[in-house]
């Protein structure tokens, strides 16, 4: 045979028509496993391509995600929160082994996310990453409700339509954090991060750890809660403001392991040793938070089956098939700054 194979090729040696073979290769029920199988191999055999430029002409698709990161103060010029940066690495593993390209920006950079990406057809959906505040962006996400765009959020859960989200279980991951400084007996704790609904992954961390010391009658005030951002330099300076009021503490849990950080380093120059005087709890598990010193105790968010559960939730949200609300499991990694 002479120049490239096509898919009327592939239909000739296999026996059947060549709309058979394009839905075999799209892996569609329509087609018993048989005939899928001789499709494949003859596929394989003739060395046969798919011309992705034609597929998307002919099914108006892009085969491309568009993911959009929140843009953080960093102490880098990636501007990327760590955390992300682990979850965009699962994300666009993900998105290979579905045959599809990822598009990544920040979410700052437009106004309009549904015409930059799905109108324009650069992207079929849209995944939406970051710690930004919620009050500001919860307007951008009832447009894309109101003209039906197909995108899938992380962690905040999206107002009436919790299928759109993918996020741990915050409040799960703050009781973890309480049942554990209380089997070590440090119940006289601060919080430092964002106890509010401008937060509301922060705000639910807080609530399941002042909810998991109240099951053990111990009572958490509001004044040992420093307000902070999700960075090292936040933590450092919420923590600085709680020893400069006399706040006594022997228990600090943070929002993130970056605030949990740079409130060590706070500590530590203040003379102040962890863990033998304050016990330190993150939340995120990055993977600088075991070459801290200490390391740090946190609590782990998966970020590989968070990426996955995002891919998918988003391809099935565009093939119009029925998604429901993600909700996954943390756990308690254990390290020096709270032995």
């Amino acid at each position: 045979m002479k120049g490239k194979a096509t898919s009327f090729d592939i239909a000739h040696y296999a026996g059947v028509s060549q709309s058979t073979v394009s839905r075999a290769l799209r892996n569609s029920p329509l087609v018993n496993e048989e005939t899928k199988r001789r499709v494949r191999e003859v596929a394989r055999e003739l060395n046969y391509k798919v011309d992705k430029n034609a597929s998307n002409l002919r099914t108006q698709q892009s085969s491309t995600l568009a993911c959009l990161l929140f843009e953080d103060p960093t102490g880098d010029d990636s501007q990327i929160n760590p955390f992300f940066l682990n979850m965009l690495g699962s994300i666009t593993r993900a998105c290979a082994k579905e045959g599809y390209d990822l598009l990544v920006s920040f979410q700052q950079i437009s106004d309009d996310w549904r015409a930059d990406y799905e109108d324009s057809h650069r992207a079929d959906g849209i995944i939406l990453l970051g710690y930004g505040d919620y009050v500001d962006y919860q307007s951008r996400l009832q447009r894309l409700l109101d003209n039906n765009t197909k995108f899938v959020c992380w962690g905040a859960t999206v107002d009436g339509r919790p299928d759109l989200t993918v996020k741990c279980d915050n409040y799960g991951g703050g009781k973890l954090a309480a049942e554990h400084l209380v089997q070590i007996r440090r119940t006289n704790a601060v919080f430092i991060g964002d106890a509010s609904n401008h937060s509301p992954e922060f705000f639910d961390r807080y609530k399941g750890f002042r909810d998991g010391l109240a099951e053990h009658n111990i009572l958490f005030s509001e004044r040992n809660i420093a307000n902070a951002i999700s960075t090292e330099m936040s933590g450092y300076h919420a923590t600085r403001s709680l020893i400069a009021n006399n706040v006594k503490f022997n228990a600090l849990f943070a929002a993130s392991d970056l605030i949990a950080i740079g409130a060590i380093k706070a500590l530590q120059e203040a003379g102040i040793n962890v863990p033998k005087e304050v016990s330190v709890i993150g939340f995120d598990n990055i993977s600088a938070a075991s070459y801290v010193s200490p390391a740090l105790t946190t609590v782990q968010q998966n970020t590989t089956l968070a990426g996955q559960m995002i891919v998918a939730n988003l391809l099935n949200l565009i093939r119009g098939e029925a998604v429901e609300s993600t909700l996954l499991p943390p756990k308690l990694i254990v390290r020096s700054s709270t032995s």
